[in-house]
């Protein structure tokens, strides 16, 4: 009986290291691979952990140097957080702050270079959208109105579809194409929710344009 366990166990053994001979290095190659993606995931959480953090101490800097109005160190400041920080929302809130206090300075070539950076970075699609938007807007105000149609005709995300609209009606009045302007407006109406205070406005734009009508068409 023995000596039939012993045969039964040695078979046993033969197959396991025909197995392991056969697929062993596969198996620890894709363990290697597992605990390899395990160990790069938790760096990457870590490493964002950490630059969040460095981002925010420096944002709160940048906030300093805007609350003073102070323009020169603002841009610097700001400068330095794209720079080592450009994928975070910090980079982006940073961008468009700076743009409202160039814009308050009126210093439109500030506005716009802030606006573009924020426009084009990627650290949020709703803050990038943002800054396309306001960039339109600086674009309207220079009267640059074939770069800010080019700007509103970027992809944009859903929710901001109304106000793509608005700028667009903007874009237009800004040219003396009221019908165009109108016709905007009333998607952008149309696209906000029914207590949005931004209606009043809109609705604002439409009676200065004659319409006599707020509601969309």
């Amino acid at each position: 009986m023995a000596n039939h366990l012993d045969l039964e166990e040695q078979e046993q053994l033969d197959q396991i290291k025909h197995f392991w001979n056969q697929y062993g290095n596969l198996i620890t190659g894709l363990l290697v691979l597992v605990l390899g993606v395990f160990a790069a995931w938790n760096g990457y959480q870590y490493w964002q952990k950490r630059t969040a953090a460095q981002a925010s101490v420096m944002f709160e800097e940048v906030e300093k140097s805007i609350r003073a109005a102070d323009l020169p160190l603002a841009q610097r400041a700001v400068s330095e957080m794209q720079q080592r920080f450009p994928s975070t929302v910090y980079a982006q809130q940073s961008g468009l702050a700076l743009a409202n206090l160039a814009h308050q300075k009126e210093q439109p070539d500030v506005v716009k270079s802030a606006l573009t950076w924020v426009a084009a970075s990627s650290g949020d699609a709703g803050y990038a959208a943002l800054g396309r938007l306001r960039l339109a807007g600086a674009l309207i105000d220079s009267k640059s109105f074939d770069e800010a149609q080019k700007v509103l005709a970027e992809v944009f995300p859903p929710a901001f579809d109304a106000l793509v609209a608005d700028r667009k009606g903007d874009l237009w009045a800004a040219q003396g194409k009221s019908a165009d302007a109108i016709t905007e407006y009333h998607k952008a109406w149309a696209g906000m929710e029914s207590r949005a205070d931004y209606r009043r406005l809109i609705s604002v734009k439409l009676a200065a344009l004659g319409a006599t009508d707020a509601a969309p068409l």
